[in-house]
């Protein structure tokens, strides 16, 4: 019996056909609903006789494949004894520069689609068309000809030949890994306590193609957790593939390190791990274009042999891994990994590739979504990330910067930047004694001006460099983007900063939209140590009441750590007085306990404060400083000061939430202990007061919505450093007196619950 495999036309066609180099020189955003609108401009003229948007299937039988062939063509047109099959493609470039005779991977398209209805209508003979459509000059451009059924015979058996190589060692591959997915045993000789039992709720969620929002400890093995009943689950044909998101470079380690320890028990699956494109390109500058760069020049020539090649030859695609193959075959290391992404099992990558409307790997269809599982790692972090992923903002200083620079070069960038300048003057004049406030509504004569604004941009951009005018295009097209998503999860408001003007379309709440993004995925797993409390974090995330959600308890003992509560205050008001007896507290700490520490604060200003104090009282002490815009190297070397069995005393002073507060595994005697100094609150600020406004009207605690769960979450993700196994113990200092309040306790693991208060 032969295997099916299904594939759309297009993308067969691509794969075949595609050439020539990856050139980003300026193009419109709007070329694909220019496309749209295109289309069903052509389709309205047709003749009442004709069809638009006719699915075609096929099913060709090729050495022991059979190959299921779909998708719609744009048009089917009947003119007297002809049979017409329409392709209607858009272009933006100068007529001149359209390929004459048209482009071979539209001929493809558009020769599959007529081998299709001659097939399905026993056609001897049967024409193709070609319709370029220019999108500003709406200029139409036909190429026709005629083909005998048997000449399309032949076309369609040279074009599946060539996909062939590539389908086969899919195919291998994906026989090999289903085998070694049922097979694989769970790669540790036994479960921590509570390990079980989330990879066991994962199973079934996936099985029973529901959400999860799990809430497991720090130290427990969460990735490996999530990880193997997906692989399982990928063994018995409810998935094909698995997205595993993070925002943290260090959490990629951990799920290529996972993956090791799989294929090190047999495991047969790829997995490649994205980096942004400005890390992995291999030039001094991000310029996308064959006459700058040799990886961009003539990429779709050999992308086809790079795919093989690596495929061939490897599981664990990494960033150094991509590297290694991408200079063999000098293609661009960025494109390659998106290349990959759609041919691999499983894909590592931070939130925006699935949830950014801006940058999320589009092509996954809604068929692949269907197997795909997303597993959403240190999940807490997504509100945040999804609120920046869904807001915009334009300032006033863009606008004026464009104006000088224009004036007496063009015209129209001059007065459309000038018309834009004058509405923030006239907000500005609007309110007057105010540094933030709120706008009601967008006025349509803004919103006309960013329209025109984009229209004279576009004409300058296709021809002249002009750094400022594409940020300033980029900008606005992405606030026009968000005005249409603008409803009540969203609040509008301006801030003044010196002379400057920033008006922010702010999404308050991120739940809709990251719903809305997530739509057709088989399953998603939400979890970290950190979903505290659940309820708000199934809320804000887009939970539904079906979700399924799991709390479990910490494999660890409470005698592992000893928690000590220092009822100081540190609210701002207060610091002065009391960093004197932070640093007591801290002295203490390290005289009764020496050892390797963290110590955390809710700011950066705030840590100089008591590190310069306590370097006044105590010089001798070790210690170091988190600094701000540290490299990855840098950060390693911070991490490796922390050694195991130190003679002396080491304190690493850094801020709550920050990069050494998550994700971070210091084992055994590298950490000693954890002080975190304040409840993490963040900063008292317009937006955050937003926040508490927006959830009040909605009947929910907006002060624990925008200040109390944030905070304590940092709270938590700092203290989970410390107890990372069986065999780690070690002590956490807590200093403001709000830990002692009820609703800070109930935010609080349960082995943090036997707490002493005092300073050890």
């Amino acid at each position: 019996m032969s295997e099916a495999i299904h594939i759309s036309v297009r993308t067969l066609v691509e794969h075949v056909f595609r050439s020539g180099s990856i050139d980003s020189r300026f193009r419109s955003p709007s070329t694909l609903l220019d496309g749209t609108r295109i289309h069903q401009k052509i389709q309205k003229t047709y003749q009442d006789s004709d069809q638009k948007e006719v699915y075609l299937r096929t099913e060709i039988p090729f050495d022991d494949f059979s190959f299921i062939i779909d998708g719609r063509c744009d048009g089917l047109l009947f003119r007297e004894d002809e049979v017409i099959i329409d392709e209607i493609k858009s272009f933006s470039q100068p007529s001149e520069q359209l390929e004459q005779g048209g482009y071979p991977v539209h001929w493809a398209q558009a020769k599959l689609y007529a081998y299709m209805y001659a097939m399905d209508n026993d056609l001897q003979e049967i024409f193709v068309q070609l319709t370029y459509v220019h999108v500003e000059t709406l200029v139409k451009t036909y190429f026709k000809k005629k083909y005998q059924f048997s000449e399309l015979v032949t076309f369609v058996g040279k074009v599946i030949e060539e996909y062939v190589p590539y389908a086969k060692l899919l195919h291998e591959h994906r026989k090999k890994r289903n085998e070694s997915c049922k097979e694989l045993a769970f790669p540790f000789d036994s479960y921590r306590e509570g390990q079980r039992k989330l990879a066991g709720v994962v199973y079934k969620t996936i099985l029973d193609e529901k959400n999860l929002f799990a809430k497991a400890p720090t130290g427990i093995g969460k990735t490996i957790s999530t990880l193997f009943p997906s692989v399982k689950a990928i063994g018995e044909g409810l998935l094909n593939r698995v997205c595993y998101l993070t925002a943290k470079t260090i959490t990629r380690t951990t799920a290529e390190e996972a993956f090791k320890k799989m294929r090190s028990g047999g495991l047969c699956m790829s997995s490649i791990t994205m980096t942004a494109k400005d890390k992995v390109c291999f030039k001094d500058e991000t310029v996308c274009q064959k006459d700058y760069c040799e990886f961009a020049n003539g990429y779709y020539d050999r992308i086809n042999e790079a795919i093989l090649d690596i495929l061939t030859n490897e599981t664990g695609m990494s960033r150094e891994v991509i590297e290694i193959y991408a200079k063999k075959h000098t293609v661009c290391p960025f494109e390659f990994s998106i290349d990959l992404a759609y041919a691999v099992d499983c894909i590592i990558c931070d939130y925006n590739y699935i949830f950014d409307p801006r940058v999320s790997l589009k092509r996954l269809f809604e068929e692949q979504k269907k197997q795909t599982a997303l597993l959403i790692d240190e999940a807490h972090n997504l509100v945040d990330r999804g609120r920046e992923m869904f807001s915009a903002s334009l300032n006033k200083e863009l606008f004026l910067q464009l104006k000088k620079e224009f004036k007496g070069v063009n015209q129209a960038i001059f007065e459309a930047a000038s018309k834009l300048n004058a509405w923030f003057i006239s907000l500005k004049k609007e309110n007057p004694d105010k540094h933030e406030f709120t706008v009601d509504q967008l006025d349509e004569e803004l919103i006309e001006h960013l329209i025109h604004f984009v229209e004279c941009s576009e004409q300058v951009l296709q021809t002249e460099t002009s750094q400022t005018l594409l940020e300033a295009y980029f900008m606005v097209n992405n606030f026009l983007k968000i005005t249409e998503l603008l409803d009540e999860h969203y609040v509008i408001y301006a801030e003044k900063i010196k002379n400057d003007l920033t008006v922010k379309l702010f999404c308050i709440d991120p739940s809709k939209l990251l719903k809305q993004m997530g739509k057709g995925y088989r399953s998603k797993i939400f979890f970290s140590a950190t979903l505290s409390p659940l309820s708000y974090y199934q809320d804000i995330l887009g939970g539904e009441e079906e979700d399924y959600a799991i709390s479990i308890r910490s494999p660890f003992s409470s005698e592992q750590v000893d928690v000590y509560i220092n009822p100081l205050s540190t609210r701002y008001r207060d610091r002065d007085q009391t960093k004197d007896s932070i640093v007591s507290a801290i002295q203490s700490l390290i005289k009764n306990r020496p050892g390797n520490y963290f110590i955390f604060f809710p700011s950066y200003q705030y840590l100089l404060t008591v590190y310069d104090q306590f370097k006044q009282k105590d010089a001798e002490t070790r210690t170091m400083i988190q600094a701000t815009g540290m490299t990855e190297t840098e950060r390693e070397a911070f991490l490796e000061a922390f050694k195991p069995n130190q003679t002396e005393t080491l304190l690493g002073f850094a801020v709550l939430g920050g990069i050494f507060s998550e994700g971070v595994d210091l084992i055994g005697d590298r950490l000693n202990g954890v002080v975190v100094v304040g409840v993490g609150l963040p900063q008292l600020c317009f937006e955050r007061n937003l926040i508490k406004e927006h959830f009040y009207q909605k009947g929910k605690n907006g002060y624990d919505y925008a200040y109390v769960y944030p905070g304590m979450n940092k709270v938590l993700q700092a203290g989970g450093r410390l107890i990372r196994s069986e065999e780690d113990h070690g002590t956490i200092v807590l200093i403001d007196d709000r830990f002692l309040q009820r609703q800070y306790q109930m935010l609080m693991p349960l082995e943090w619950q036997q707490y002493t208060v005092g300073s050890p």
